[in-house]
């Protein structure tokens, strides 16, 4: 999507072609304080129209710093491959998974939750770098973007089933809508 004259909201993510990948953190009069992944913080002016607008949030007269720092994880979160932490359900905190066979002449396998949990935030956390790393490849055609990213949507689907899990719902898994 190109620049044009289109007003930048908190949390726009543009790609600049001498900073790379960055994202608005701050609104002045005439300039974006944006805060770039490679050289930090830096002023833009708000009639610049050299970047690339990758994910325009619509400008708001006021913003809370909540929302702001929403917006900031989530960036950060699609440009690395840092994770976040996620805090597992309290009524299954300190509890034990069992996995018990059909046949009762096999031993059943018991395994703390924390530990099964642990497992699916990676693989949550791993399909979130891998659907950044799409997104953003350069040799993929928009159609091959849109077909894995419907793979991955129906990934996601499979894996709802451990929302359950799960502290907060922020931090599901969300398959496709309707």
């Amino acid at each position: 999507m190109s620049a044009g004259n289109q007003a930048l909201g908190i949390g726009s993510r543009v790609k600049h072609p001498a900073y790379g990948d960055g994202v608005v953190i701050r609104l002045h009069k005439a300039t974006y304080e944006v805060c770039f992944m490679l050289y930090g913080i830096k002023q833009v002016g708000r009639d610049y129209d050299k970047w690339d607008i990758i994910e325009a949030v619509p400008a708001e007269d006021s913003v809370t710093f909540s929302e702001a720092e929403k917006s900031l994880i989530k960036i950060l979160r699609n440009f690395s491959d840092i994770s976040e932490e996620v805090p597992l359900g309290d009524r299954w905190e300190g509890g034990t998974m069992i996995l018990r066979p059909s046949d009762n002449s096999l031993k059943e396998k018991e395994l703390p939750i924390e530990t099964f949990f642990h497992k699916i935030v990676m693989v949550r956390d791993r399909l979130r770098v891998m659907e950044q790393r799409i997104n953003s490849s350069e040799k993929l055609t928009d159609e091959d973007k849109i077909n894995l990213q419907q793979y991955l949507t129906r990934i996601y689907g499979s894996l709802t089933t451990f929302n359950v899990l799960f502290k907060y719902k922020e931090h599901h898994f969300a398959g496709e809508k309707g």
